[in-house]
């Protein structure tokens, strides 16, 4: 009989199909710092900018943060971002040792 691997649990995405849905994200913590507030200021100019029969740029908020609080919930995430820094530093380290 072979070994079961243990798996870490994956959270269970959240829920983010309105405008609602991803400010109590963010009110929950979910996303960067800053995005909370960042994403309401987005917002307001997407909308004050906006015409009634146009309104890609609202969308566009919308899927931005979408999408950020979806990479912040990856289990991975840290584990890629810190790969992204220790590569960034050996990086330095080593074009000033040239």
């Amino acid at each position: 009989m072979s070994a079961q691997h243990a798996q870490t649990p994956v959270p269970a995405p959240l829920p983010l199909r309105t405008i609602g849905d991803i400010r109590a994200a963010l009110r929950s913590g979910h996303g960067f710092p800053d995005d909370r507030e960042s994403f309401e200021a987005d917002l307001q100019h997407a909308l004050e900018t906006s015409t009634e029969t146009n309104l890609n740029a609202v969308a566009a908020v919308i899927v931005d943060y979408r999408g950020r609080i979806r990479l912040y919930q990856e289990p991975d995430f840290d584990i890629a971002v810190q790969e992204g820094i220790d590569l960034t530093a050996r990086m330095k380290r080593e074009s000033q040792d040239r």
